[in-house]
């Protein structure tokens, strides 16, 4: 067991027993105790930032989860292991999950996290505490919440559209709202994600809602042109703009672009590009029941000519 998986009351207890190698008649002050506390922490997060590099492999992932989860419970404000918990707990669900209700339950754990790591901002924090909804205190965000509002917007969005267009409508303004503000700030962040987001969004809108599919292509477009080695665009577009448009041309090039992609020319994405390239099998074996007759057809036609 970690020293941080203790609490902190028990570990000072047993530091001042042990006297730390001290000599003898010395005594454990509180600033050696956090001393003690800091070294594990750094430990903690070294090892936790190596498994999840591993994260294509859901047990390593797990693990970087609970060594996370171990430094934010000595060290509670810590942004990187909350952000990385968000992160986390989002891609368990999204890579690693089949299960709906596993997918909803990790995911929900991923907007937990974000609620924490937007909790920060201390002005963010006061507002919501205020009575301020999220989509409005989101205005006091900085620079340094735009990958904690990134993570939290595309873990409620994945969370409700599980569940249904009632819970993906009721919970649309504040994912809207905090996708607005990472574009406002940081609108390259994770591979062009603001612009992808707009993408899938305007074409997974119902008509009466907004739906514009000129929009979501030209959304599509700029983030591809910003992050063409992210292979979740391509994704998103094959199984949102290509379904909604009955463009199966536009799909079978998205699938073979990902499916042809080497994905060692761009190692930092790996993970994410692995599960990406498995969502495109998944794609393909469906393919007739994502496109009607006609349209299989006069895709058949045009490639046998």
């Amino acid at each position: 067991m970690s020293l941080l998986s203790r609490p902190l009351a028990t570990l000072t207890v047993a530091l001042l027993a042990t006297g730390c190698a001290k000599s003898p008649g010395a005594y454990q002050t509180t600033a050696d105790v956090a001393e003690v506390a800091s070294a594990d922490v750094v430990a903690d997060l070294a090892a936790a930032d190596e498994l999840f590099g591993a994260r294509v492999d859901p047990a390593e992932l797990m693990e970087s989860l609970e060594a996370y989860e171990r430094v934010i419970t000595a060290d509670p404000d810590n942004r990187h292991a909350l952000l990385r918990l968000v992160r986390g707990w989002y891609f368990l669900g999204d890579a690693h999950t089949v299960d709906k209700q596993d997918k909803i339950d990790r995911w929900a754990k991923a907007i937990e996290y974000g609620k924490r790591c937007l909790a920060l901002n201390e002005d963010f924090a006061s507002r919501i505490a205020g009575g301020e909804k999220p989509k409005d205190a989101v205005v006091s965000a900085t620079a340094e919440d735009a990958p904690c509002l990134y993570w939290t917007a595309t873990a409620i969005g994945k969370w409700g559209k599980i569940q249904g267009i009632a819970k993906t409508l009721g919970n649309l303004p504040t994912v809207k709202a905090y996708v607005s503000k990472v574009e406002e700030l940081d609108p390259s962040y994770f591979h062009y994600g603001p612009a992808r987001y707009w993408g899938a969004y305007y074409s997974v809108l119902p008509s009466f809602a907004g739906q514009d599919l000129e929009q979501s292509a030209e959304y599509f477009k700029e983030s591809l042109a910003g992050a063409p080695d992210y292979l979740g665009t391509r994704i998103l577009r094959a199984e949102n703009l290509a379904v909604k448009t009955q463009d199966v041309a536009l799909f079978h090039s998205d699938i073979a672009h990902v499916l042809d992609f080497d994905i060692e020319t761009a190692p930092e994405l790996r993970p994410e590009n692995v599960m990406e390239q498995a969502k495109a099998r998944a794609l393909l074996e469906i393919r007739d029941e994502l496109f009607d007759r006609k349209s299989i057809e006069a895709y058949d036609a045009s490639k046998s000519e």
